[in-house]
């Protein structure tokens, strides 16, 4: 007499879990477009710069260029900041004039190293990358466990950084970027479990599409970094 019912119900939550998985995969495909995107832009803004003597010699021969390095951490200050205010038309537009001013900023890139030397590890950091996106995609395990590590990692690197531009030590360079590296990529696996476990707490409209955009650009982050250390330790210099 039960069975009609329990069999509704079950297919009832089968087709639930459907459209929770569709959704979801359509969460992910949406972030992963975004910090696509940006990448674009990025790697536009900074090689249209590297490319005009009239646009990097203003820039990186004037005190101008501390403002240019130091501007992608104001807007990830301003992110920070305003986060739960901000609408999804304000945190999409403002991600896109992040890429653009971290454009600028990464435009020294193509001043220092051989274009072939970029290309390659942009490939390897690319790699690198999605691998560990998709096990902090695909993974039971509960990455927070790793959090605090992964965090004193973080503080660790850019304090080494910070004082490494007053020694110039080459192995202290060469330390910071391998772990630097081992922390963006930890960073990737569980700021991809994380935005995966976000998807299920935000369901309305305006709250994922900030959710992508606040997502795409955590692992924008990741990308940016993984890529700048990899080429610190294997770049070929002009």
């Amino acid at each position: 007499m039960n069975s009609p019912n329990f069999g509704t119900r079950t297919d009832y939550a089968a087709r639930q879990t459907a459209l929770f998985d569709e959704g979801l995969r359509k969460h992910m495909l949406r972030i992963f477009n975004y910090m696509a995107l940006g990448l674009v832009l990025t790697g536009l803004v900074a090689f249209t710069v590297a490319s005009v003597p009239a646009l990097y010699v203003p820039i990186f021969s004037t005190p101008l260029k501390w403002v240019v390095m130091l501007a992608p951490l104001a807007f990830i200050l301003l992110f920070s900041f305003r986060m739960q205010t901000m609408s999804a038309a304000g945190a999409q537009a403002m991600f896109w004039a992040f890429c653009a001013v971290m454009g600028l900023s990464l435009s020294a890139v193509f001043l220092v190293f051989t274009g072939t030397s970029i290309a390659r590890t942009f490939f390897i950091a690319a790699g690198m990358f999605g691998g560990m996106s998709l096990y902090g995609y695909t993974t039971k395990r509960d990455l927070r466990q790793f959090s605090s590590f992964l965090i004193m990692g973080l503080i660790g690197v850019i304090i080494a950084s910070v004082v490494n531009i007053f020694i110039g030590s080459t192995m202290l360079q060469f330390i910071v970027s391998v772990a630097g590296i081992l922390v963006f990529l930890g960073l990737t696996a569980w700021d991809t479990q994380t935005i995966k476990e976000q998807y299920a707490e935000h369901q309305d409209a305006e709250s994922q599409q900030k959710l992508a955009v606040f997502g795409a650009l955590s692992l924008y982050l990741n990308f940016v970094n993984i890529f700048q250390l990899l080429l610190n330790l294997t770049g070929e210099r002009e």
